[in-house]
């Protein structure tokens, strides 16, 4: 724990390094400062709540995790998980699952399953990917258009018909200020300037409307100061607070009724669901972030470390009006282009943010909601990275491609939980089909020595690859099959590189079968850590013992010197 606060003040050596790190901050924090609005705006909440996340995540969780370079807020991959609970429970019910989740990550990081989280298989990231990146886009449809649709109105597919429906209710100011704020994002990095393109295209739409709002009779847009209010001593303002975030009870704060959303064991058990969702998801992207991160900068990550760190970040959030907060791809390489080594960047980035909101939270509140949604447009369209989608369509084996599909089609369809759990379960199922044919069984031939070591009245065997439940009963099979005449069975097992409890299970009905006809057993040269699973599950004979060889020479002789 705390290896990347460790690793800082180890590097942390010139006054140039430290130049470097504040100086990809202040970078990190431009970008930062409107992506987080928006994307808390995605998610159903008010813009200070992403705010409150990127400066509470970006300290905490730079200071406790295990890379030196991440940049953890709120993402765009959290989106379609956070804006049905927002609906179902409220900000109470969302702030509870992110602590949930924070526990939940701790939990992971305590007991090493860093490198697990990991190995979850490609199709399945890249499927659920470009389907959040899908939704996001199209969630963003209504504030880009104008249209008026309600809140939640449930699926993709309802969603799609309420957004059908609404088209006459369009509205072209929207859609002009939209287009231009896309615009600008499409055609900025053609100028090739530091200066990032989404504070150049929310300028842009920003100034576009005050004019037109000003000059030009009947124009008007929606803005994050008239979309939303906060209470200052019991007075409505416009737009954000100009305030620090300040310590709250998460189970104080409305549930979608509006009213405080309390504490209580159904509703953790409610919410466990939500919040392994959260957790898993959060796992996935800050360490998939963390690898990319290390080939960037040439650092090493602890992801057990950081799966810790993201835990006591998510529990401490929440407590300060923060929703969930995962490592951020695009924050995160933008840290390491402008120099960034150590979680001082990540600190300066939440310090900026800060001071941005006591000095011009009054101007934030005059960005366009259609601007909002032009940017999240353009999120969604480099999360879901159709490039990449399209070459693996082309290039991946067939049973990656079908976990591809469906998990595209699950994520954009129904939920994300559905399509990770039933993308990991074909995922599985494919490897244990492969598995199975990759392991084989039948009776040794070739060995040089075969016919001077046994005589016809033993049958020898070779066992080639994994023993486990979905290779046993195919493995073993055929060995009971054994002619009348055969008086002994040699099993060579030297190249079984793993035995589960399915195989443990199946050489017991083999043992009994054998022991049924007076054939005697001996395995030979399997590794002494399944010999002793194989001992500790009794696995024996009732009529004569089972031995164990160290050579084929050992195992002939134990046949030749009988029971």
């Amino acid at each position: 724990m705390f290896s990347a606060l460790k690793l800082a003040i180890k590097s942390q050596r010139s006054a140039h390094d430290l130049q470097a790190n504040v100086l990809a901050g202040l970078a990190v924090g431009i970008i930062a400062l409107p992506l987080s609005m928006a994307l808390a705006i995605a998610t159903g909440v008010p813009p200070q709540h992403g705010l409150y996340t990127a400066i509470l995540a970006g300290i905490v969780i730079a200071l406790s995790g295990g890379s030196s370079v991440n940049v953890s807020g709120p993402t765009a991959a959290f989106v379609v998980i956070l804006l049905p609970i927002v609906h179902q429970y409220g900000l109470g019910g969302l702030l509870v699952s992110g602590m949930l989740a924070g526990v939940i990550l701790m939990l992971m990081g305590l007991l090493r399953l860093g490198a697990f989280i990991e190995l979850i298989p490609y199709p399945v990231t890249v499927g659920f990917t470009a389907g959040i990146g899908v939704v996001i886009g199209f969630l963003q449809i209504k504030d880009f258009l104008g249209l008026d649709v309600p809140q939640d109105s449930g699926h993709f597919i309802q969603k799609a018909g309420a957004m059908f429906g609404a088209l006459p209710s369009l509205r072209w100011q929207e859609t002009l200020i939209a287009s231009v704020t896309l615009g600008v994002l499409l055609l900025w990095p053609k100028v090739k300037s530091r200066i990032p393109g989404h504070l150049v295209a929310l300028l842009a739409g920003a100034c576009l409307a005050w004019l037109l709002t000003r000059h030009l009779p009947g124009f008007s847009v929606a803005t994050i100061g008239s979309r939303f209010h906060y209470l200052v001593d019991g007075v409505q303002a416009a737009g954000i607070p100009s305030a620090l975030p300040a310590f709250v009870l998460p189970w104080q704060l409305p549930d979608a009724q509006g009213n405080p959303i309390g504490m209580s064991f159904n509703l953790i058990r409610q919410l466990a669901g939500p919040a392994l969702t959260i957790a898993i998801l959060g796992a996935l992207e800050s360490l998939l972030c963390a690898v990319v991160a290390d080939g960037m900068s040439g650092a090493k990550h602890d992801s057990d470390d950081e799966l810790i760190g993201q835990g006591i970040g998510n529990i401490v959030v929440p407590f300060f009006g923060g929703i969930p907060a995962t490592a951020a791809l695009a924050r995160t390489a933008a840290n390491i282009r402008a120099g960034g080594s150590t979680p001082l960047a990540s600190v300066v980035h939440a310090l900026f943010i800060v001071v941005a909101m006591l000095l011009i939270a009054d101007l934030l509140a005059y960005i366009p909601m259609a601007s909002m949604a032009a940017l999240l447009v353009m999120v969604a369209w480099n999360m879901s990275d159709a490039k990449l989608f399209m070459q693996t369509l082309k290039t991946a084996p067939r049973d990656d491609v079908a976990i591809l599909l469906g998990c595209f089609g699950l994520t954009v369809l129904f939920d994300m939980t559905l399509a990770v759990g039933v993308g990991l379960g074909m995922a599985a199922m494919l490897f244990i089909r492969k598995s199975i044919i990759l392991t084989e069984s039948g009776p040794l031939h070739g060995h040089a020595t075969l016919h001077q070591l046994f005589d016809r009245r033993t049958a020898v065997y070779r066992i080639k690859g994994p023993l486990f439940f979905g290779t046993a009963q195919k493995a073993l099979r055929n060995i009971t099959r054994v002619d009348p005449d055969v008086r002994a069975v040699v099993l060579d097992m030297s190249d079984v590189s793993m035995l589960d409890m399915s195989a443990i299970a199946a050489m017991q009905a083999i043992v009994k079968t054998l022991d049924a006809a007076r054939v005697a057993l001996v395995i030979n040269e399997l590794a002494p850590r399944m010999v002793t699973k194989l001992q500790g599950a009794r696995l024996h004979s009732a009529h004569r013992p089972i031995r164990f060889s160290a050579s084929l020479a050992d195992a002939a002789r134990m046949v030749n010197e009988g029971p």
